[in-house]
């Protein structure tokens, strides 16, 4: 067990005490707050001590630490008081749950077929990432939706999310909309691919070493399954959102990887409002139609009343099962496909790993517009659904 005076020293956290000078008694449960702060996800949050902060002080306490996890925790410092760390700690990892005591995840059906942090949402700690193009290997859960046209050319026309090995979330829109051509078919799903120019795709890094991956992968779609209450008419595209079963099993590598689900309870309810997402794919950009690299956009999240009174002048009407992020000119998810993610980064006991927030599902024409944020499928809303319908 770590002690409590030395975690600065492993953490590498800053000492003085000048961060934090006052603190607020919180009634509702006695824990001493040093104020407001933002975490590294820009999401809301108090400044205590962090041992009162019961999940991140678990993940401190875990053994090892991973390296993903300890910069988290020292980019979530919020000052030293008293010889002792603040953190910034959201409400939800606030409470008083014993440390040694994990937090139920509520599943309903087929578990066992998804798989958990850990194993999914993996961050390769090696990394630094940063700016507009990925680096060769991040987000590898990301999947481009093949279609083979009256003419036998095929093409990628949408994005997706491997969530386990045999099935990828997309949009229900990509499957059954009513603007995709009547000959067009959706055949396959494009795997470990970053550079569409490219195959395999070779990256140089800081040192001049050149790195490789594999060649990407082209897996026929068994079936498609978009959601049975999707109405492809619908102006809203409520529930815009769909499953496609591979033809076959694969097997995970550090370029083909799959994204968590919002399974626990908390993630399944949030909105994410105000909160820093991840936004990408090989969409749209200004100087052409599609990008050759996998790009992505940092987004936040977009409370959905304001969402809902900009999109009503388009008599367009949300509802809670939607979600809003973006809204700056220039950034959108014009930087991702239609159907692929909206990437979250969440923090458990174990593991820092990302999870799929949102589905792209529509936005402002032409997009990036400043006060018109992209709308996408909430998938917290859709855990039961997705979890009921797989099959080994």
């Amino acid at each position: 067990m770590l002690k409590i005076f030395s975690i600065h020293l492993i953490l590498g956290l800053a000492v003085s005490s000048a961060n934090a000078q006052f603190y607020f008694p919180n009634e509702a449960n006695q824990v001493p707050n040093y104020g407001r702060c933002i975490t590294p996800n820009r999401e809301r949050a108090l400044c205590i001590h962090l041992e009162d902060c019961k999940y991140l002080y678990g993940i401190l306490t875990s053994t090892p630490l991973l390296d993903a996890d300890k910069l988290y925790l020292s980019r979530s410092q919020c000052g030293y008081f008293n010889h002792k760390v603040l953190i910034c700690c959201p409400d939800r990892y606030r409470d008083t749950t014993p440390v040694t005591t994990v937090r139920p995840v509520t599943n309903k059906t087929n578990t066992s077929l998804l798989p958990l942090p850990g194993q999914c949402g993996n961050i390769l700690s090696n990394r630094i990432y940063g700016g507009v193009k990925t680096k060769i290997d991040e987000f590898p859960w990301m999947a481009l939706i093949e279609y083979t046209k009256g003419s036998g050319n095929k093409g990628h026309h949408c994005g997706g999310s491997l969530i386990s090995t045999r099935y990828v979330v997309t949009a229900s829109h990509c499957v059954n909309g009513k603007s995709l051509p009547t000959d067009w078919r959706l055949t396959g799903v494009r795997l470990g691919e970053w550079d569409t120019e490219t195959n395999p795709d070779c990256e140089v890094d800081v040192r001049g070493m050149k790195d490789c991956a594999p060649p990407h992968l082209d897996v026929p779609v068994e079936r498609t399954i978009p959601h049975p209450s999707y109405d492809p008419s619908s102006r809203n595209q409520l529930n815009d959102i769909a499953l496609l079963r591979l033809a076959r099993q694969i097997e995970y590598t550090d370029f083909v990887r799959p994204i968590c689900l919002p399974l626990d309870t908390n993630l399944r309810s949030a909105t994410f409002d105000g909160i820093s997402m991840d936004v990408a794919g090989w969409g749209k950009t200004e100087e052409k139609s599609s990008s050759n690299l996998k790009l992505k956009a940092a987004v936040d999240g977009f409370t959905l009343s304001e969402c809902q009174s900009v999109y009503s002048r388009q008599n367009i009407v949300l509802e809670n099962t939607q979600m809003c992020a973006g809204g700056m000119e220039g950034v959108d998810s014009c930087r991702g496909d239609s159907g692929g993610p909206l990437i979250g980064l969440d923090t458990n006991k174990v593991n820092t790993y990302y999870f799929l927030a949102g589905v792209v599902s529509f936005g402002p024409t032409p997009c990036g517009l400043n006060g018109w944020p992209g709308v996408y499928s909430r998938v917290g809303a859709y855990v039961d659904w997705i979890q009921s319908t797989l099959e080994p």
